[in-house]
């Protein structure tokens, strides 16, 4: 079963899935913008969304434009509250050293993830209770041979 969210928008194109089961819905640039090498650039969407409370967008990159052109989105995720109401903007960043890429009007730039986000309470206490993993930090969890971290 499927279930789905009621989100009010403005926007000149609605967000897209490209197939069946996705879960980014396709963000696209309404502006153009040249991306020199190392170059970041905070592009419009044109989207403008009311997403209802207990619920939350990610912007996240594309993986065909990261792959292929080495562009990403620098904070990603990119998060969008339920009382934000301004245009959905992505910071894109061109990581690739020698080539510029250009990103033209319609262009797929990201996804949007829209789910839900429960209220969190934080409860003071002394202790935290004991787990697997302990105070591991980065890299704790990697393999480990003859007691040696790989």
């Amino acid at each position: 079963m499927t279930e789905t969210v009621d989100v009010l928008i403005i926007a000149p194109d609605a967000p897209a899935y490209a197939h069946p089961g996705d879960a980014g819905a396709d963000l696209v640039a309404a502006e153009a913008v040249r991306l020199e090498p190392g170059q970041r650039a905070m592009v419009g969407t044109g989207v403008r969304i009311a997403l209802p409370e207990g619920h939350v967008a990610f912007v996240v990159p594309r993986s065909g434009l990261a792959a292929k052109h080495g562009i990403t989105v620098v904070n990603a995720p990119g998060t969008v509250d339920a009382g934000y109401r301004g245009e959905i903007k992505v910071i894109l960043l061109n990581t690739d050293a020698e080539h510029a890429h250009d990103i033209a009007v319609g262009d797929r730039i990201a996804q949007m993830i829209v789910m839900p986000v429960p209220r969190t309470r934080f409860i003071p206490v002394e202790t935290l209770p004991d787990s697997a993993r302990g105070e591991g930090g980065f890299g704790s969890t990697g393999y480990q041979k003859d007691g040696v971290l790989a």
